[in-house]
């Protein structure tokens, strides 16, 4: 047992009568990691369950992530071991819901907790059981591609790190015979004698997020999958890309281990097709089929991907930019085409695959392999004792506007278990979801908390530096390119290193643990490691420091995977050369360093929203229902934003009645105080403690203190200017304003209405994609078909991309008689006045680029979404970026879509990215809760890494003072010397650079220390 967990205080149970202060978290994925960790953040104990023997979930077997291109276990390990070393986290895996009794603040569920066969306190995860079981059997974690033994660790970076049994297929319990695992078991950690229990947990709120199973490809049969050996699933195709995988990442087919070179991605299997009970789209799989071609690209260069697809649906945010650099720059070809059916050629295994293409030709083409782009289908078990509501698709149904929110009040849902969603969204729900708990629960908040104790921290000053150095391998991510058993015979040669050792992957839960023994063992007293970005692994192995009893700041990262093993995958003895020169730059620089101390800086209690649209409004009620008041500061004369011109949403709601609801809450609610016609003149201070000078349109000046910050500044409507004659003749109108014209009392019925999509959109001016378009489309003309039967729409488009649910609507449309007309990307439709009518004329791609002529009696135009131009002027009073669009950018796209890297400062809506209504609403109350993880603090810690100025040698020059990007640096007129206010400072280096007398510098990153690495890498170039 760590030191850490040695040493934690129960705090005093909840008073009787209040909401219970724990919840739990059904589902051990990506989003059921957010959740718990939101959550014991905002101040509540947290039982985390999983139906399997470790959390993780199918992100836990990706190789990369799109459209980032980063290593997906590399940034969910961390988080995973965050989750098993909090004290205020327990992990409950092998367990099912049976029941959720009570009501919200005051459930009781019942769980049936499966027996392990191994005690998860002794055993040490060091496969001694593996290597002697007799039994082989598929491995899940590969997607049954490899082979494993029955006991196992279920993966290298497991949560739990132990062993498990399936009995199902274990001698002991099959034939009464075996033990092997018994008799090698050194740590006594094998009992066959557990059984299933029923155990039962008292919590205030519930969240559901059990991801989603995957399609089962032998329910299209024509694809041959089961049959045809190099007929594989996407999942399946992930584990072959994952240098963990069954070939470490070698691009080979299962029927005779050849590479491949043409290799063929099928898409909506198991989407969009009713005739397997699947209407709905899936949403991920062309992005992830992307995603695959240029991994298996960067594996092996003479592969050549070729996607056949019905619509490409690249919604999200950079996703459009992805899908064309894949087109234009990697060479992935896509192939507009319905596969009807794969044949194989017997005696070589390749395959034929007959396909429509554009001109509705029917076409045969040969691939060496096959990739099924599966589709998601909702978790099993969903109905049995949760006492929630499904939808027409078997997903757990959610509220039309709050779709984080079940039917059944105290029980909230998030990612793919509501919808078919991609990592960002799910994250975003949880956020949202563990936000909703909150509201329901504060009033127990921090009631059945543990307080942990550090162990004390260990005085080094005086001793001789004792460094330990980790080489990670990261299965073939950094062992593929880098000899690391050579960076590890050099690193053990250099000056300083008492210990240095390679670890297969150093990130793992039960890793941590043995480098806090190698610690204490060797008598260290600075530890270096080189693995991947400290971007993501600083602060993991930095606690795992403290806990070991050293202060964290006596460590150094050497990144060997960005700078090493992806750069120079060709040149592998480079790399290795490289990784050498990193390590030894690390060692002499950890053989410098100090301990840094924290500083601490109170909270106030309080929050600023920027923005009163939608966003904006459920992000201050969302704070408020939590306790928390809320100044809401909008620029307008009336809430509402861009939904003021909005009437129906996609679901058939009635927006303006929603609007009116939202805005009567947030006028009715006490805590949060409105402030109309208010703009932002002045920013200051940090996180905890920023001041907020605001002003009306007559001048008064209002300054305003709080905690945290929550942008909702939101988006605006595409003007088409003169496009398509829009401005020029009153016929020309948007989709909004259809809207409003639907609703007009006695409207004239046109006899044809003609809709063009992406104006504003996927141009060169505004290369995104705005998202909602197309599902804005797709409702209208159903509207219009309702209200003027005999009109005749159609639409004119590129891909629709009614993506997850919204393909209901798309299909309907089709159904009522809608036309739908692709045209080119190169080729956009041209409209002409003339005069009684308007004659539009667009190249039917489907029929060769023939040029088909329309009249219109009502042209609309689908418009897009542009950032808001005030975010030019926000951005450098906030200290956060924009991306190349005009956005707001976040701190991370996958794992932090609501944060900013400047801390306290969170975003929602369409300041982040084009979005419907209610992932708004999602994102909004995400925003709440990472702000309220801010507000539910007494105090903040602020980093040890920061600016210090010599007084006896600052010269009074004011340099430092005007270069500094976070303004942390003041002029004390009194000493004629620069004063750094630690909490805003970020350590990020201008004033040291630019400190002619050497007077500032960087905690951590002293003069010595650089000009010490510099020295180093000098010296091992030379070596």
């Amino acid at each position: 047992m760590s030191a850490k967990k040695a040493r934690k205080k129960e705090q005093p149970a909840p008073d009787s009568g209040s909401p219970i202060g724990a919840a739990l978290v059904v589902g051990g994925g990506v989003g059921g990691i957010q959740a718990s960790l939101d959550l014991v953040s905002l101040g509540y104990r947290v039982y985390l369950t999983d139906s399997g023997p470790s959390i993780g979930g199918v992100m836990g077997m990706l190789d990369k992530t799109f459209p980032t291109n980063e290593c997906s276990m590399c940034i969910l390990s961390p988080k995973m071991v965050e989750v098993a070393s909090n004290d205020n986290i327990e992990v409950i895996t092998l367990a099912d819901v049976e029941e959720i009794a009570g009501e919200a603040g005051d459930f009781t569920v019942t769980l049936r907790v499966r027996p392990r066969y191994v005690d998860v306190e002794k055993c040490t995860g060091c496969g001694d059981c593996t290597a002697k079981c007799p039994v082989k059997v598929p491995n899940p974690y590969d997607a049954g591609l490899g082979i494993t033994r029955n006991i196992r660790v279920p993966f290298p970076q497991a949560v739990p790190g132990a062993a498990f049994i399936d009995p199902a297929t274990c001698r002991y319990f099959t034939k009464g015979k075996c033990g092997n695992c018994v008799k090698v078991c050194q740590a006594k950690a094998i009992d066959f004698e557990q059984k299933e229990e029923m155990r039962q947990l008292k919590v205030g709120a519930v969240i559901l997020a059990q991801g989603f199973t995957p399609f089962d490809p032998r329910l299209k049969p024509e694809y041959g999958y089961g049959v045809f050996p190099n007929v594989i699933t996407s999942l399946e195709f992930e584990r072959i890309l994952g240098a963990n995988g069954p070939t470490s990442g070698h691009v080979i087919r299962p029927s005779d281990g050849k590479e491949v070179r043409k290799l063929a991605f099928v898409q909506c299997v198991g989407s969009r097709d009713c005739l397997v009970n699947r209407g709905y789209c899936s949403s991920v799989c062309c992005m992830y089929a992307t995603k695959q071609s240029l991994i298996a690209k960067e594996h092996l260069a003479t592969v050549e991907p070729t996607i056949f697809y019905i619509d490409i649906r690249a919604y999200g945010k950079d996703f459009e930019r992805y899908y064309q650099n894949a087109a234009a720059r990697h060479g992935v070809r896509y192939v507009r085409g319905l596969v009807s059916g794969i044949r194989e050629r017997q005696r070589t295994k390749d395959l034929l695959l007959r396909y429509l293409d554009d001109s509705g030709c029917m076409q045969e083409e040969e691939f060496d392999m096959v990739v099924l782009s599966i589709g998601l289908e909702p978790p099993r078990g969903l109905t049995s004792g949760l006492g929630v509501g499904l939808n027409e698709h078997g997903f757990l149904q959610s509220d039309k506007f709050q779709i984080f929110q079940s039917t059944r009040e105290g029980v909230m849902v998030c990612g793919a278990a509501q919808e078919p969603r991609d990592i960002p969204d799910t994250v975003t729900l949880a956020s949202a979801a563990a936000a909703r708990a909150s509201q329901i629960i504060h009033a127990g908040r921090n009631t059945l908390l543990t307080r942990t104790e550090y162990p004390p921290e260990r005085d080094v000053k005086g001793e001789e530096p004792r460094v330990g150095v980790i080489i990670c391998r990261c299965g073939s991510n950094i062992g593929g390119f880098v000899d690391v058993p050579k960076v590890v015979e050099y690193a053990r040669t250099l000056p300083g290193v008492a210990w240095a050792e390679e670890r297969i992957y150093a990130c793992s839960q039960d890793a941590q643990e043995w480098i806090r023994q190698k610690v204490r063992e060797h008598g260290l007293n600075r530890l270096v490691v080189a693995s991947c970005t400290p971007r993501t692994h600083q602060p993991l192995f930095q606690e795992t420091l403290r806990t070991a009893g050293l202060n964290k700041y006596l460590y150094e990262m050497a990144n060997i995977r960005e700078h090493c093993s992806w750069v120079h995958m060709q040149e592998p003895e480079k790399a290795t050369r490289k990784a050498r020169y990193l390590v030894r730059m690390a060692v002499e620089k950890a053989r410098l360093l100090e301990p840094l101390q924290e500083g601490e800086s109170e909270v106030i209690p309080r929050a600023l929203v920027l923005g009163g649209g939608v966003a904006g409004m459920n992000a201050a009620l969302s704070l408020a229902r939590s306790g928390f008041p809320v100044y809401l500061v909008e620029k307008e004369e009336e809430l509402g934003g861009l939904a003021r011109s909005i009437r129906i949403s996609q679901k058939g709601e009635d927006v303006q009645a929603y609007l009116r609801d939202l805005i009567g809450q947030v006028e009715k609610e006490e805590l949060i105080s409105v402030f109309l016609g208010h703009r932002v003149v002045d920013i200051g201070g940090y996180v905890g403690k920023f001041r907020t000078l605001v002003r009306d349109s007559e001048g008064r000046e209002s300054l305003l203190e709080h905690g945290a910050i929550i942008l909702a500044t939101g988006g605006r409507q595409h003007r088409p200017a003169e496009d398509y004659l829009y401005g020029k003749d009153e016929r020309v109108i948007t989709q909004w304003e259809l809207e409003e014209r639907l609703e007009e009392e006695g409207a004239e019925a046109p006899r044809s209405v003609v809709m063009i999509q992406c104006v504003g959109s996927r141009d060169d001016r505004r290369p995104w994609c705005s998202k909602v378009c197309c599902t804005e489309a797709v409702k209208n003309a159903l509207a219009v078909k309702e209200r003027w039967p005999q009109a005749q729409v159609y639409v004119l488009y590129r891909d629709i991309r009614t993506y997850g649910f919204r393909e209901d609507l798309y299909r309907r449309a089709r159904e009522k008689g809608v036309t739908f007309i692709r045209f080119a990307d190169d080729v956009s439709p041209t409209v002409n006045n003339l005069g009684v009518k308007l004659q539009v004329a667009v190249k039917d791609a489907a029929l060769g680029g023939e040029t088909v002529y329309l009249d219109a009696d009502l042209l609309v135009l689908s418009v897009g979404v542009e950032p808001n131009p005030d975010n030019g002027e926000l951005a450098p009073m906030l200290k956060v970026p924009l991306n190349a669009d005009g956005f707001f950018l976040e701190a991370h796209m996958k794992l932090r879509p609501v944060d900013f890297s400047t801390d306290g400062v969170f975003l929602c809506g369409l300041a982040h990215a084009p979005k419907s209504i209610e992932e708004s609403v999602a994102q909004a109350v995400a925003a709440a809760a990472r702000a309220e993880t801010v507000l539910a603090k007494d105090r903040i810690i602020t980093e040890g890494v920061v600016a210090q100025v010599d007084e006896s040698s600052c010269s009074g020059c004011r340099t430092c003072v005007a270069l500094c990007p976070f303004e942390a640096i003041t002029f004390d007129e009194t000493k004629g010397v620069a004063r750094v206010n630690t909490s805003l400072c970020k350590g990020c280096g201008t004033c040291t650079a630019a400190c002619t007398a050497g007077a500032n510098r960087i905690q951590g990153f002293r003069f010595d220390q650089i000009i010490s690495q510099i020295v180093a890498a000098s010296k091992a170039w030379n070596d």
